[in-house]
């Protein structure tokens, strides 16, 4: 089981802003994890597939193709805008 973060209005669509979630074992990577979370609903899908959604695994950013372990903490984060 891992702990999936969604900061900022992520964490809106998604309807929280923690979740703790099984995976299969076919999901390896942070993308297999995102496409996985897709799954709930059109609107996190592509909020989740936005290009400037980055992402980080145990509080370090990492790439999509990451494969994290479980009881990792997979944090996915938007765009940040500021003036």
């Amino acid at each position: 089981m891992i702990k999936v973060l969604f900061f900022g209005r992520l964490g809106d669509i998604a309807g929280a802003e923690e979740r703790k979630v099984s995976v299969p074992e076919q999901v390896r990577t942070v993308d297999d994890l995102r496409q996985l979370l897709g799954e709930d609903g059109e609107a996190l899908a592509k909020a989740l597939n936005e290009p400037q959604v980055m992402v980080a695994v145990n509080q370090d950013l990492v790439e999509w193709d990451h494969v994290f372990e479980d009881e990792d903490e997979v944090a996915f984060l938007p765009p940040v805008t500021g003036g």
